[in-house]
C-alpha cells in the first residue's frame, strides 16, 4: 500500500563499502558476521543496489512483493503494475514485464506467488482480486474473492486495505492471501487470511478462512509460508517523525477457527485466533553502517513490504525482504538478508 504521509527529508549519504568481489550492481551491498538481531534472527548483510535506479526505463522502486521463480531467479513486483526478474545474486535486472488487468488498466499490485506451473498469481488491493498471469504478462484468469472482502460498497473493505500477502503452502494445494487492515465491523487489528483450495481440475476456489491479530497500530503488509507449513508474518507501520515499526511472527493456522462465515469479528467465545510468536522487531536488529534520509528509530529501517523465503542454510531459513519507496526522495529500496530460526 502507498503511504500518502508527507515524509520529512533529511540530507544523509549512502555508506560506500561493498561486498568483496561482488560486481557492478551490488554496489550499496553491506555484508557482516553473525549479526543477530535476536535469538531466532539475525541479518546477514543488506543491498541499496537497485534504490533509484531504472530499467529499460522503468523504475525499479515501488517493491511490494518477491518469490523465487522456477528458474531460480527473483521476482520481484512493483505495485505500479510491473514484475521484474532480478539475478538472485546480484539484484541486478534481467527483465521486466507490465502488468494490466483483462481491460488493460494498471494494477495496484501488491501480493505475488509463483505457481508450480510457473504461471504468476498476483493481487491488486482495489478491488481486491487475485489473477494469474503467464509469463509474458497475459491474463489468464482470476480467483472468486468472498463478497464480504471486497472494497465497499460492494463488501466491507476500506480502499487500498485488502490482498497485500500472498503465499503457495506447501504442496501447492493452497493459496493463502493476507488481508492489510480490518473489515468494517471487525475489531480493529483484527485482520482476515482468506485460502484457496486447488480442486482435482487446477483451480482454486474459496476455502477456510482464519484471524489474525495485529500489535496496537500495525497492518500486515506481507506473508510467506515456511516449508512446514507455518506463516511468517510481517507486521509494520509508520508513525511521522519517529519512522517505521517492522516486526517478523511466526504464525501457526493449526487450531485457529474457521471465519469464513462468521459475521463479524468483534471477541466472539470460540473464535481461536492464529497463533503468533514474535520472531524479532527489525529495529533490534545491527544497522550495519546503514543511512536513512528520514527519522527512524534504526537507520537500517524504511517501509519494508515484501518478503520470500530463498533456502536454508545451516539449520535456519534465508529469508529476503524488501522495502517499497514509494517513489519517495524521503525513502529508500533496500533488501534485506535474514536468517531465521522457526
Amino acid at each position: 500500500m502507498r503511504l500518502r504521509t508527507v515524509l520529512a527529508t533529511l540530507t544523509a549519504a549512502l555508506a560506500a563499502a561493498t561486498c568483496a568481489g561482488a560486481g557492478p550492481a551490488a554496489a550499496g551491498t553491506h555484508a557482516g558476521r553473525d549479526h543477530a538481531c535476536s535469538p531466532a534472527v539475525s541479518l546477514d548483510r543488506f543491498s541499496d543496489a537497485l534504490d533509484k535506479t531504472t530499467y529499460q526505463g522503468i523504475y525499479t522502486g515501488n517493491l511490494s512483493a518477491l518469490a523465487v521463480d522456477r528458474d531460480g531467479s527473483l521476482a520481484a513486483l512493483s505495485d505500479r503494475s510491473a514484475l521484474f526478474r532480478l539475478d538472485r545474486g546480484t539484484l541486478r535486472p534481467k527483465g521486466v514485464v507490465p502488468l494490466a488487468d483483462a481491460s488493460g488498466a494498471p494494477l495496484d499490485s501488491e501480493g505475488l506467488a509463483v505457481d508450480r506451473d510457473g504461471t504468476r498469481l498476483v493481487t491488486s488491493e482495489t478491488e481486491p482480486s487475485v489473477r494469474r498471469y503467464s509469463r509474458d504478462g497475459r491474463v489468464l484468469g482470476s480467483l472468486p474473492v468472498p463478497p464480504a472482502l471486497r472494497v465497499a460498497p460492494a463488501g466491507r473493505a476500506g480502499a487500498n486495505q485488502t490482498f497485500e500477502g500472498l503465499t503457495l503452502l506447501p504442496g501447492g494445494r493452497t493459496l493463502l492471501a493476507s488481508m492489510e487492515y480490518a473489515l468494517a465491523g471487525d475489531t480493529p487489528g483484527i485482520v482476515r487470511f482468506q485460502t484457496w483450495r486447488r480442486g482435482g481440475d487446477g483451480h482454486f476456489r474459496p476455502a477456510a478462512q482464519y484471524a489474525y491479530r495485529t500489535d496496537d497500530g500495525l497492518d500486515v503488509p506481507e506473508v510467506q509460508a515456511t516449508p512446514d507449513g507455518r506463516l511468517l508474518v510481517l507486521e509494520r507501520g509508520f508513525t511521522a517523525g519517529v519512522g517505521n515499526t517492522v516486526r517478523l511472527y511466526l504464525a501457526d493456522l493449526r487450531h485457529a477457527t474457521d471465519t469464513r462465515d462468521t459475521g463479524t469479528l468483534t471477541g466472539q467465545p470460540g473464535v481461536r485466533l492464529i497463533r503468533k510468536t514474535l520472531l524479532t522487531d527489525i529495529a533490534s536488529c545491527p544497522s550495519l553502517g546503514a543511512t536513512a534520509r528520514q527519522p527512524q528509530p534504526n537507520p537500517l529501517l524504511d517501509n519494508i513490504e515484501g518478503m520470500t523465503v530463498t533456502g536454508r542454510a545451516g539449520g535456519r531459513l534465508k529469508v529476503l525482504l524488501v522495502s517499497d519507496d514509494n517513489e519517495n526522495p524521503a525513502q529508500t529500496t533496500r533488501f534485506y538478508y535474514l536468517r531465521i530460526r522457526v
